[in-house]
């Protein structure tokens, strides 16, 4: 009874998400995604370059020479993104610190699509235990957003080449950030990346040897995937499904994929933790289940936690209180082991 009550609850938050979407034209836009590429007119030379990235390790280094233009007030930093966009306001990267008082460790949290408010509990109460959390603005979300937008549709939409742009923008941001942190004395940086954020922060913590500790909550490998079978994600497989096949879908954003990086997250110097729904409609738990399989292949063992509610009511007590345990347990080393509840 409880759980089918939990399963309404889920779909009511679904649909309120859904009334600020609308279904958006295909497009390729591949000069976005692969500068210097604008004459690319077919999903097939689309999806050609898209292998083509998969096998460059540079794809998600950010510019050499990119780490000036910080400004720290009251709380808050400022920094310009390496990637510039027709948006102004998105060119500008905010990010919300909550100190600690310790350089010990600090958190890099990456938020959910479509994001609200920052996490201010999350914040206060990592910080409270030692640990400094850093809250960065995705491309398109909080200061970033588009005027007149009512949803961050630059940051994932039917248009192929400005969401691998948007997912790439913000791992550049990321590092860029991380490189900050490590530049003021953090000894230790985390990430933590819930749902679309977990894409961003699994990219990282594949590219970047600074991070140690990688959390991903809602998580998969495939984002075409999780857009084509996804209950948040319905207007963008409309606009979609007309003109691209799933299997060219997952071609030409194959680089947005974490299974295909699954060798970098299983280095020995990453700790690897990852929350999955079984009750999730938004990111199915088969997707979530094969992205942990492909890191156990490439010899990972990640702190795996399932919990038996949905995308939306993890939010809910008492799975927000679990998760939030394991979480805590995996950032102070103080447990490894499994959970399933």
């Amino acid at each position: 009874m409880y759980h089918n009550w939990l399963d309404r609850w889920d779909e009511r938050r679904a649909r309120r998400g859904e009334e600020a979407k609308k279904v958006t034209d295909f497009i390729l836009d591949a000069g976005r995604a692969f500068p210097g590429e604008k004459r690319i007119e077919t999903i097939d030379e689309f999806c050609v370059l898209a292998d083509q990235t998969l096998s460059d390790s540079s794809f998600y280094d950010e510019p050499s020479g990119s780490g000036q233009g910080f400004e720290r007030h009251d709380g808050w930093l400022r920094f310009p993104s390496d990637i510039s966009t027709d948006v102004e306001e998105n060119n500008v990267v905010w990010a919300k610190i909550t100190e600690s008082g310790s350089l010990d460790q600090a958190l890099v949290i990456f938020h959910h699509w479509n994001a609200s408010a920052r996490n201010r509990r999350i914040a206060k109460f990592f910080s409270h235990r030692g640990i400094t959390v850093v809250e960065i603005a995705m491309p398109y979300h909080f200061e970033r957003s588009r005027p007149g937008s009512l949803y961050a549709d630059y940051m994932l939409s039917s248009n192929l080449g400005r969401t691998i742009q948007s997912v790439r923008q913000a791992v550049w941001d990321g590092r860029k950030l991380i490189r900050w942190l490590k530049s003021e004395g953090y000894r230790e940086v985390s990430v933590l990346g819930m749902s679309l954020g977990s894409w961003v922060a699994g990219l990282i913590a594949a590219h970047d040897p600074a991070v140690s500790k990688a959390s991903l909550f809602l998580t998969a490998g495939s984002l075409a995937d999780m857009v084509w079978t996804g209950r948040a994600t319905r207007s963008i497989r409309d606009s979609l499904e007309p003109v691209i096949e799933l299997t060219d879908l997952r071609r030409a954003w194959g680089p947005l994929n974490l299974e295909s990086y699954a060798h970098n997250l299983a280095r020995s110097d990453l700790e690897l933790h990852v929350v999955l729904a079984t009750r999730d409609k938004v990111v199915l738990p088969d997707l979530s289940r094969r992205l942990i399989q492909k890191l156990k292949d490439a010899g990972a063992r990640p702190n795996v936690l399932e919990l038996n509610c949905g995308h939306y009511s993890l939010a809910l007590p008492p799975y927000i209180l679990l998760a939030g345990l394991s979480l805590t347990r995996f950032l102070s080393c103080a447990d490894k082991s499994p959970l399933r509840i």
